[in-house]
């Protein structure tokens, strides 16, 4: 079954949130229907928690399965 949502997404613009968001960075994201139908994403950021974004300063991306394993890995680790 395909996912409906990507897992993964790259911040692409981080103003104002410069503390809390990276450019480049790959950043898991938490699955939010009520958040989207204001394109708004739920991103976990750089404290560990999750936060609501504009969708706008993020490109989504999907990984095979090993690459999305190691991914999380890294940031569980981290």
């Amino acid at each position: 079954m395909k996912r409906l949502t990507k897992q993964f997404a790259v911040c692409l613009k981080n103003t104002g949130n410069e503390t809390s968001l990276i450019l480049g960075k790959v950043y898991r994201v938490v699955p939010d229907a009520r958040a989207a139908k204001d394109d708004l994403v739920r991103i976990i950021d750089e404290s560990g928690d999750d936060y609501l974004f504009h969708k706008t300063q993020f490109a989504f991306v999907d990984f095979p399965q090993a690459v999305r394993k190691k991914i999380l890995a890294l940031q569980k680790a981290s």
